[in-house]
């Protein structure tokens, strides 16, 4: 038999205020359904980058950025490029974060992207 984490279920005045702001047609940070957050996107961020943007949604902001090198192929594929993406989530924005190597959320954002 397997246990499976049960996530917590919503309070009674947190359902009460959920149905309010549905009923008036809100969401919970105040937009209505069909409103967008404010965003904003700055392109070449980053000077030293072949190409980088800085996009803020809302509160959250993102960071991306290209860089481009010459280098030797690996020698089991001398006919093929190399990719190599990384990603890193700050404190604020991972409720597991923990200082160090990469944690396995990094890593496998970094393979999704």
């Amino acid at each position: 038999m397997s246990i499976t984490e049960q996530k917590p279920s919503l309070s009674t005045l947190e359902k009460q205020e959920l149905y309010r702001l549905l009923a008036e047609n809100k969401r919970i940070d105040g937009r209505s359904p069909l409103q967008y957050r404010n965003i904003n996107v700055q392109l070449d961020y980053i000077e030293k980058a072949e190409g980088s943007a800085f996009v803020e949604l809302g509160n959250t902001k993102i960071l991306a950025a290209v860089k481009v090198g010459v280098a030797l192929p690996f020698a089991d594929t001398p006919n093929e490029g190399i990719l190599i993406v990384n990603a890193e989530l700050v404190p604020l924005a991972s409720p597991v974060f923990e200082p160090g190597p990469p944690s396995e959320e990094s890593i496998s954002l970094a393979r999704y992207v």
